[in-house]
């Protein structure tokens, strides 16, 4: 069995695409998975499954979500040993402190072709950026609401992302270890 994390982007923002995280845990266990877990209402999950494949996950929660409130949400899945990764390889350990400052994208797939001089120029002075694999670190002290480029990051990178803050990362690594 296997315990993977799903960052689902879109999920009641701005009072749109309102889904109750009892709901959507009711919609998983529907589909097979098992121990659902979520926290914060903007569709962190955690859960145990017998599924190999993250894209095959991501297409069956995609789905069942669809089927079940009708709300088009992309999902990102990611293995306890990717998220892991993501909060190792962190850039930017002094930020830690100030986690509401510390944004990682979670990239749907690894960019082919990221526009990184363009993500240079638009980014605030204040603001550090370091691209990985399947993450996308912004380090942003004046607030992400402030920043130009958080608006621009999937354009820029020519692939689908989600954000969560550093807070939000450790409490669902945190939630994703109790699981198991």
């Amino acid at each position: 069995m296997n315990t993977s994390i799903a960052f689902l982007r879109g999920i009641n923002v701005g009072g749109r695409n309102t889904l109750r995280m009892s709901e959507l845990a009711t919609m998983l266990a529907g589909i097979g998975l098992i121990d659902v877990k979520t926290s914060v209402q903007s569709g962190n999950v955690v859960f145990r499954n017998s599924e190999a494949s993250s894209t095959t996950l991501e297409t069956r929660i995609e789905n069942a979500i669809r089927a079940g409130a009708g709300i088009d949400a992309k999902v990102v899945v990611l293995s306890v040993d990717e998220l892991e990764s993501a909060i190792a390889t962190n850039s930017f350990p002094h930020a830690e402190s100030a986690p509401s400052t510390l944004h990682l994208f979670f990239l749907s797939n690894p960019p082919q072709n990221p526009n990184v001089e363009s993500l240079n120029k638009i980014k605030a002075s204040s603001e550090s950026i370091e691209l990985t694999d399947r993450v996308f670190y912004l380090h942003a002290p004046d607030g992400i609401g402030r920043s130009k480029l958080a608006a621009s990051v999937e354009r820029l990178l020519g692939v689908g992302a989600t954000a969560r803050n550093w807070r939000t990362v450790t409490k669902v690594a945190e939630m994703a270890y109790e699981l198991g």
